[in-house]
């Protein structure tokens, strides 16, 4: 459980890098394009499905709902920052879709996944089994 830890501020550190990266790369006027030139559509899904994997990895204990509202929120926050005349974006609500369902089905996979981690290990001695470690617990 020790490695846990640093583990998690790790992973958070990721999430909110990857968040501002996000938001820089979403406000940007002329945004580098990126490789291979994905659409938007899944530009949005990329970035949501990776922000929501770093917030559940670094925020185990953290309710689904929770990650769900704000992801979902940071996603309007994009969109209401785009219709800055300014910033020459196009906000579109069709992208806060995408981003919320890029959210729900990483969600949704993390929590199928969470019970395989979840199982304890055990050690077979001379016909009996031991529990050596339980994960996430």
């Amino acid at each position: 459980m020790a490695c846990a830890f640093p583990m998690r501020r790790l992973l958070r550190l990721a999430f909110w890098a990857a968040a501002l990266f996000a938001f820089v790369m979403a406000v940007l006027p002329h945004p580098p394009q990126l490789p291979g030139a994905p659409t938007d559509k899944v530009q949005h899904i990329l970035a949501f499905a990776v922000l929501t994997a770093l917030a559940v990895a670094g925020w185990p204990e953290a309710p689904r709902l929770r990650l769900l509202v704000g992801l979902s929120g940071f996603g309007i926050l994009i969109e209401l920052v785009q219709m800055i005349p300014a910033l020459h974006r196009s906000a579109d609500w069709r992208d806060w879709l995408a981003d919320t369902g890029a959210i729900l089905l990483i969600l949704a996979l993390a929590a199928a996944i969470r019970p395989l981690l979840n199982r304890p290990r055990y050690r077979e001695d001379s016909g009996t089994r031991t529990v050596i470690d339980t994960h996430l617990q």
